[in-house]
C-alpha cells in the first residue's frame, strides 16, 4: 500500500490548480494509484474514518430512514445487506450526489454457492475436482447478485479443513492446499469478472485469514495452535494463490492462533499480507470480530481493540461500528497514527476505483438473470459431476428398465426443498427446487418405470415409527429402493458443528428395516460434510454422496441413478470410519512408528493380556488406522486400469521439469470421466514431510473401451516446502511419483533430484 500511497508524493501548484477544476480522482483515465492519492489528500479524518466502517441494514429495506445522514456525511464506507436494485441505487445516488466527496459505497453481501440458482455447496464443488465448474457457479452467482446492486461477496472460503465436526467444513473446499488453492482462483476469477466497467463484476473475499479450519475440537470459533512452518505450508498457500489470481479483499479469521487473535495479529496482516505478498486490497474483519478482543480477553474495550486491530493491518471493521466511535480519539492520542489510517483507507479506495464504481457503481444487470435457463443448466452439470459413487455392489446402479419395474423412493431427503439447497442460501428460494422426488418421478416417467414415493420421515430429526412402517411395506412392491437421507441444512455451516457424525434420528432405523426386506437398497446422501455411516454402507447395495447439492440437485441425481450419464464426483476430504478418527486426512506425516496393516485390533488382545505390546504402532485398537474412504475416492459407471507410468528421466535438476505419462483405459460398458490424480512423497527432507501430496490431477472422460494416455508436467520447482528454518527449500535425494484414481494409489515411480 505503500507503493499507492507514494505514487504522487507531490503535485507542482500549477497542478493543484487543475486538479481543484477538475480532480485527478474522477479522472477515470489516470493510474489507481494517482487517483486514490489525490482522493486521500482531501478527504477530512471523520470521511478517512468512515471508509473503514461498515454497517448492516435491514435485509430487503425499501425505506433508507435514519440512515441517509450517515450516507450524506460519508460515515459509512461499505453496507450489507442491502438486496433491492432500488435501494442500492438510491444509496449510490445519496452518495455520489449529496457527500462531499462523491465515494461511493461498497454493497455487500454473503453469496457462496449461488444467489437465487443455487450449486453445491462448496464442498460439493470441490468433489467435482474440476476449477471450471467453480469458475462457472461463481460467475452465475455473481451475475444473479449484481441485479439487485450487489458488488462484493464474502466468499472464497479456502479454509483447510481436516476435522469433520467443523461445521464451516460446508463452505470450504476440503483437506488439501492443492486442490483448495485451485478452486479458489477459479472462484476469485468467476466472481470478480472484468471488474472495472463489468456491471456484474463481484469483488471477492478470500476468507477466512487464516488457519480457522484447525479450530480445536472441530468447534467454530474455537482457538488454533497452528505452528508458522504449518501456517506457511499449508493453510496460507491457498491465500496467496487467490491474491495472485487478483482477489481484491481478505477477510481476517475470528480464531486466535497460539494466543494472538487473527484481527490483531501484526505479522499475519502486516507483515506477510502487506510485506511479503504486497497486497493492495483491503482487509475486512468478520462480523463483530473486533469487539470480541474483549471477549478474547487481550482488549480492555471498545477503544483498545479498535487501537490493536487497526495497529496490527485490518483496514474495515465489520458491524459494530467501533472504528467509527474511537478511531478519532485514538488518533487524537498518539494510539494510532494517521499514517497508518492513510493506509487503511487508500486499500478500501483502491478496490473502489478498481471495480469502477466510481464512474458507475449503479445497478444495469436485468432480473430476468436469475434463474435462467442457462443458469440451472450450469447448476445441474455442478450437481451431476459433484456427487461420488461411494459403493456399487454387484452393478446395481444405474437402475435400468430392463432390470427395473418399479422404484420406492423414500427418506427425509427425497423431497426436502430447502435442505437441498445446503447452508448459506440467504437469497435462494426453495419454490425453485427441482427436488430428486420431482427428478426422479419425471426420468422414471420417460423410461417407463414405475416410482412410488412414501414420506416415511418428514425430516432428518423426526421421530415417526408409522411412516417407516409405512415405506416398509411399500418395498414389498419394488424392485428397488432409493432412501435419501444424511442433514437438514441447518446441521453445517457458521456456529453448526456437531460432536458426533452419525445419522441423527431414526435415519439408521429406516435403512436397517429397507435392508431387511431382500430388496436392493440404494443409499442417496445429502449432507454438509462427509459422515460416519459404515453402518447404513454396509446395508446398502450402492451409496451415492451427494454434499448438498442444490436446486438442480434432484434433476442431476435422478440422471447417476438411471445411467444418463456417470458419477464422477471424488472425495475432497477424507470420510472416517468413526467420529473419534478426527481429524484424519491422507497428507499426514509419516511419524516414526507408522501403522502397516499387522496391527491387533481389539478382538486379537487375549484374555488377561496384561501390559502387553499390540504393535506399538500409530493406530486405535477399536479402529485401526485407515478411514472409511481415503481422499480423492469415487467409483464409476466405467471401470479405469492404469498401466505403464513412465518418467521422462530417473534425475532432474532444481530448475527443470518432471515429464510424467501413463496409460488410463476404460474396461466398463459406459462412457465415464475419471479424475487422474498425481502425488509426490519426498523420501528425506529437513523436516517430517507428508506420505503423500497432491501435485496434479486432471479430468479425463473416456468413452466405454477407450484407452488414452495421459502426460503431466511437473516441474521441480513445486516440490519445495518449508524448511525449518521457515524458508522454501527443494532436497536433493529421492523422490517417489504416484499416479492414481485416489491418494491410496500405490502406483509409483521412484526420481532423483540432483
Amino acid at each position: 500500500m505503500a507503493a499507492i500511497l507514494a505514487a504522487i508524493a507531490v503535485l507542482s501548484s500549477s497542478a493543484g490548480e487543475k486538479i481543484e477544476k477538475s480532480p485527478l480522482y474522477k479522472d477515470a483515465s489516470q493510474p489507481i494509484a494517482v487517483r486514490v492519492n489525490d482522493l486521500l489528500g482531501r478527504m477530512t479524518l471523520d470521511e478517512k474514518i468512515g471508509q473503514t466502517n461498515q454497517r448492516s441494514v435491514a435485509v430487503g429495506m425499501h425505506d433508507l430512514g435514519g440512515w441517509v445522514p450517515q450516507f450524506e456525511q460519508g460515515h459509512i464506507g461499505s453496507i450489507m445487506n442491502v438486496s433491492s436494485p432500488q435501494v442500492a441505487d438510491s444509496i449510490q445516488r445519496i452518495m455520489l450526489n449529496k457527500s462531499r466527496l462523491g465515494i461511493p459505497v461498497l454493497i455487500a453481501r454473503d453469496v457462496i454457492h449461488g444467489y437465487k440458482t443455487i450449486f453445491p455447496i462448496p464442498l460439493g464443488q470441490a468433489a467435482t475436482f474440476n476449477p471450471d465448474i467453480a469458475r462457472k457457479g461463481a460467475r452465475v452467482a455473481a451475475t444473479e447478485a449484481s441485479s439487485d446492486g450487489i458488488r462484493w461477496t464474502f466468499a472464497p472460503m479456502l479454509d483447510i479443513a481436516r476435522d469433520a465436526r467443523w461445521g464451516r467444513i460446508a463452505e470450504g473446499c476440503g483437506e488439501d492446499p492443492y486442490l483448495t488453492g485451485q478452486m479458489g482462483q477459479a472462484m476469485v476469477e468467476g466472481f470478480q469478472g472484468g471488474l472495472a466497467g463489468d456491471p456484474t463484476s463481484l469483488a471477492a473475499c478470500a476468507k477466512h485469514f487464516v488457519a480457522y479450519g484447525a479450530a480445536e475440537g472441530g468447534r467454530d470459533y474455537n482457538s488454533t495452535f497452528v505452528p508458522e512452518r504449518v501456517l506457511r505450508q499449508t493453510y496460507l498457500p491457498p491465500f496467496r494463490q487467490a491474491i495472485d489470481a487478483g482477489a481484491l479483499t481478505i477477510m481476517a479469521s475470528f480464531n486466535d492462533n497460539d494466543g494472538i487473535p487473527v484481527s490483531a495479529n501484526r505479522h499475519l496482516l502486516t507483515d506477510i499480507l502487506r510485506g511479503e505478498w504486497k497486497f493492495p486490497g483491503f482487509v475486512v474483519s468478520d462480523c463483530f470480530a473486533v469487539r470480541e478482543l474483549i471477549s478474547h480477553g487481550v482488549a480492555a474495550d471498545a477503544a483498545d481493540a479498535s487501537r490493536q486491530t487497526m495497529n496490527a493491518g485490518l483496514d474495515m471493521e465489520m458491524e459494530t461500528g467501533h472504528y467509527l466511535e474511537t478511531m478519532r480519539g485514538l488518533i487524537e492520542n498518539g494510539h494510532v497514527s494517521e499514517a497508518r489510517l492513510d493506509s487503511a483507507v487508500a486499500a478500501i479506495l483502491y478496490v473502489k476505483f478498481a471495480m469502477g464504481l466510481f464512474e458507475d457503481p449503479f445497478v444495469h444487470t436485468p432480473q430476468s438473470v436469475k434463474y435462467s435457463a442457462e443458469h440451472l443448466a450450469a447448476a445441474k452439470e455442478a450437481a451431476l459431476q459433484s456427487a461420488i459413487l461411494l459403493k456399487n455392489e454387484n452393478n446395481t446402479l444405474p437402475l435400468k428398465p430392463n432390470r427395473i419395474n418399479r422404484i420406492l423412493l423414500t427418506g427425509p431427503l427425497a423431497d426436502a426443498r430447502y435442505d437441498q439447497l445446503g447452508t448459506w442460501i440467504f437469497d435462494g428460494e426453495k419454490e425453485h427446487t427441482v427436488t430428486l422426488r420431482h427428478g426422479l418421478d419425471e426420468l422414471c416417467r420417460k423410461k417407463g418405470i414405475a416410482m412410488d414415493f412414501v414420506e416415511s420421515l418428514k425430516y432428518t430429526r423426526h421421530d415417526n415409527l408409522s411412516g417407516i412402517d409405512a415405506a416398509v411395506t411399500a418395498a414389498r412392491n419394488a424392485d428397488a429402493i432409493v432412501v435419501a437421507v444424511g442433514e437438514e441444512a441447518i446441521f453445517s455451516g457458521e456456529g453448526h458443528c456437531m460432536a458426533s457424525l452419525n445419522l441423527v434420528g431414526r435415519q439408521s432405523e429406516l435403512v436397517e428395516r429397507l435392508s431387511a426386506t431382500g430388496k436392493p437398497v440404494v443409499m442417496v446422501v445429502m449432507a454438509g460434510r462427509p459422515l460416519t455411516i459404515k453402518p447404513e454402507i454396509d446395508r446398502s447395495a450402492a451409496v451415492l454422496y451427494a454434499f448438498h447439492p442444490g436446486t438442480m440437485g434432484g434433476p442431476a441425481l435422478a440422471d447417476l441413478l438411471l445411467g444418463v450419464t456417470s458419477p464422477s464426483g471424488k472425495t475432497p476430504v477424507t470420510f472416517p470410519l468413526t467420529t473419534g478418527q478426527v481429524p484424519i486426512y491422507y497428507n499426514h506425516n509419516n511419524t516414526g512408528r507408522p501403522a502397516n496393516g499387522t496391527e491387533i485390533g481389539l478382538d486379537g488382545i487375549p484374555e488377561d493380556a496384561g501390559n502387553t505390546f499390540l504393535g506399538c504402532t500409530s493406530y486405535y485398537l477399536d479402529a485401526g488406522h485407515k478411514p472409511m474412504y481415503p481422499f480423492g475416492y469415487g467409483l464409476s459407471y466405467g471401470c479405469f486400469e492404469y498401466s505403464d507410468l513412465k518418467l521422462s528421466a530417473g534425475e532432474y535438476g532444481k530448475d527443470q521439469t518432471i515429464k510424467a505419462r501413463i496409460t488410463v483405459a476404460n474396461n466398463g460398458t459406459m462412457d465415464a470421466t475419471e479424475t487422474v490424480q498425481l502425488y509426490v512423497r519426498d523420501h528425506v527432507a529437513s523436516v517430517t514431510r507428508p506420505v503423500k501430496e497432491l501435485k496434479q490431477f486432471r479430468r479425463v472422460p473416456l468413452r466405454k473401451g477407450e484407452k488414452q494416455t495421459i502426460e503431466f508436467e511437473l516441474p521441480v520447482s513445486e516440490l519445495s516446502y518449508i524448511g525449518a528454518d521457515l524458508r522454501p527449500r527443494i532436497d536433493s535425494g529421492d523422490f517417489t511419483l504416484f499416479i492414481g484414481g485416489n491418494s491410496e494409489t500405490t502406483l509409483s515411480a521412484i526420481f532423483s533430484i540432483k
